[in-house]
């Protein structure tokens, strides 16, 4: 999971992404989203500090839940917390495509 910056015309949107690495070689990238996964929706993701801003601070796996666990930087204000389910996550980026051969 990664954040990336989208300009608009109103500034940018800070937004999440994902990508699955070579276990045995990092630098090789398997999948990426085409698309962000997560955005600012709420109001404290999009009013406070710097507006319209998500950003990870780090995610932990619950094994025995099967759930991702996230906390989240929202709006350069508060930190927040949300949760996804393992299956769907690694279901939806097995679908995005392989990235071109240079």
């Amino acid at each position: 999971m990664y954040h990336g910056v989208r300009q608009t015309a109103s500034g940018a949107i800070y937004r999440l992404g994902l990508a699955l690495l070579d276990r045995e070689n990092p630098l090789k990238v398997l999948r990426r989203s085409d698309e962000w996964v997560f955005g600012p929706q709420e109001s404290y993701e999009k009013e406070g500090d710097v507006r319209d801003i998500v950003f990870s601070c780090g995610w932990v796996l619950d094994e025995k839940a099967e759930k991702i666990r996230m906390y989240y930087g929202a709006a350069d204000t508060c930190i927040a917390f949300a949760t996804a389910s393992l299956k769907e996550v690694l279901d939806y980026i097995l679908s995005c495509p392989s990235p071109e051969a240079p």
